[in-house]
């Protein structure tokens, strides 16, 4: 049994597992690669490929999405994460994402911002919001 559920999971493109996504304004029609959310939420790059400044948007630390985000997209853990912005931040080098208590309030926060960038679950995506990575 356990074979025919591995057999099936491997046939399952991984998008099918997609639950959490990264999005931007929809006014915003910048080409956005996994490469450039890392660049931006790692602050090694301000702005989209169109010159907007991005405005960052995050989940609140104890977010299961946050938690997979930084782990599978950023490839920190938590407290690698928290401590690098904490050096950002302390350093005057950049400002951290805003942290937001809940999924709507990220596209919310997307939605008003033109060169916002947030994560987010996918459930909670409108027609405010464009899709530009899912994990």
């Amino acid at each position: 049994m356990k074979l025919i559920f591995l057999i099936i999971a491997l046939a399952l493109p991984m998008s099918a597992f997609a639950k959490s996504v990264v999005v931007v304004n929809s006014a915003n029609e910048s080409k956005v690669t996994s490469s450039d959310i890392k660049k931006l939420f790692l602050a090694r790059k301000g702005s989209f490929d169109n010159g907007d400044p991005a405005k960052l948007a995050t989940l609140e630390s104890d977010s299961d999405i946050r938690k997979a985000f930084n782990q599978m997209v950023l490839n920190k853990s938590e407290s690698q994460y928290t401590g690098y912005w904490a050096k950002m931040r302390f350093t005057g080098r950049a400002t951290p994402p805003v942290e937001l208590e809940t999924s709507a309030a990220v596209r919310d926060f997307v939605s008003k911002h033109k060169g916002a960038i947030g994560v987010m679950d996918k459930a909670d995506v409108n027609e405010q919001v464009r899709v530009v990575f899912e994990f």
